[in-house]
């Protein structure tokens, strides 16, 4: 199977942005778009791609979107968009109704800025930083009982976002803070309690790009000398040891 769907190059009113967005189980794939006419405003479109072929449904909605927004295709098929609104972030779901959009409203988050992390294991909750005084939040924009709802504080400004595990529990973020960047395991089943995953060296710069629940290989980047791209790291949801990163209870090579 073969998707053809080509990237926005960056134009005035917004940066590059990925072709598609896929759910956690590759089932569904989401994109803003523009409309095939002279004013050429954007529109969400959500693309079926696990049957044998591949198809796009438009999802417009009552007016153009702006190119900031975000979407996160869950894998019900429904698609989760984040829309900035003077100080808040609206969290909305969208859903194909015949030839109109379905749109309901879960929730805001008030914030100046806000960024939503890759599709959570289980292809049904959305997660997202937001910069915070005390640090970044994290926060369950889909998938409460409530709407959206804050789970964790990290201290630090993070960036990034990997999962580790096939719950959804435990979240990888790069972490900033007192100058150096690390790569730190938020559990967001302990209270968002936050332990570090890897330390190339004291002074390096380690980011964590890709993870492998099933094999425990991290794919990292660092400016540590002699750096090899890939680590072996435990974050077994039952481990004790003072430092995952040291630990040999899951790790594998």
């Amino acid at each position: 199977m073969t998707i053809c769907a080509g990237a926005d190059a960056a134009t005035a009113d917004g940066p590059p942005r990925a072709a598609l967005t896929l759910a956690a189980d590759g089932s569904y794939a989401a994109r803003l778009t523009r409309h095939d006419d002279a004013a050429g405003n954007w529109y969400p479109e959500r693309w079926t791609i696990g049957g044998p072929e591949p198809y796009a449904v438009p999802l417009p909605g009552s007016q153009p979107e702006e190119p900031d927004s975000a979407l996160l295709p869950l894998a019900d098929g429904r698609v989760v968009i984040v829309r900035r609104v003077a100080d808040r972030f609206t969290v909305s779901l969208l859903s194909p109704t015949g030839p109109g959009t379905q749109e309901v409203l879960v929730g805001a988050v008030a914030a100046r800025a806000l960024t939503l992390l890759p599709p959570a294991p289980g292809g049904l909750d959305g997660y997202a930083l937001v910069p915070a005084a005390d640090g970044t939040d994290v926060w369950r924009v889909h998938g409460g009982a409530g709407g959206p709802e804050r789970v964790a504080v990290v201290p630090g400004a993070c960036t990034g976002g990997v999962w580790l595990d096939h719950e959804g529990r435990l979240l990888a973020v790069d972490r900033e803070l007192a100058g150096r960047t690390k790569s730190v395991v938020v559990d967001l089943a302990r209270g968002g309690e936050v332990s570090p995953l890897l330390q190339i060296t004291a002074e390096s710069d380690d980011r964590l790009v890709l993870a492998d629940p099933d094999s425990g290989l991290l794919l990292v980047r660092s400016d540590a000398p002699a750096t090899t791209g890939w680590a072996g790291a435990c974050w077994a949801a039952t481990c004790r040891c003072a430092s995952r990163s040291a630990c040999g209870c899951r790790m594998r090579r």
